[in-house]
């Protein structure tokens, strides 16, 4: 897992526990469009978007409950010095009942339902609250 993802963590998780309706992420790479794309499927953000002037910052728009951040939570899974790849098998022995996990597959980024849909293992990149 890159740098860039787990700054991107932090700074989600700050912005919610600070009550932001946005923040501003200054490293656009591919895997972390990916995260967002995965948070915007799953409603845990609002949106996010481009800087007309910098390509390179996009404005990422958080999402709250009742005044509640909707993610309490970013933990990730695996680590620089500890990978965890997962096959199709041991990824239906996984059950998600505390939230949701997020797999990093040859199809690009995923949830854990639809790799076990897919039929596709992985690295576990993140489990969200």
């Amino acid at each position: 897992m890159k740098n860039y993802l787990w700054n991107l963590f932090a700074s989600i998780k700050n912005g919610q526990l600070a009550k932001r309706s946005f923040i501003i992420q200054t490293q656009h790479k591919k895997l972390s469009i990916e995260f967002l794309n995965v948070l915007w499927d799953e409603s845990l953000i609002i949106g996010y978007k481009t800087v007309k002037n910098n390509k390179n910052k996009f404005i990422i728009f958080l999402n709250y409950k009742n005044n509640n951040p909707v993610i309490s939570k970013i933990a990730p899974i695996s680590k620089p010095g500890q990978r965890c790849y997962f096959s199709v098998n041991q990824l239906w022995k996984i059950r998600p009942n505390v939230g949701l996990i997020i797999v990093s597959t040859t199809k690009g980024l995923l949830t854990l339902s639809h790799c076990k849909k897919l039929k596709i293992g992985g690295e576990l990149l993140a489990l969200i609250v």
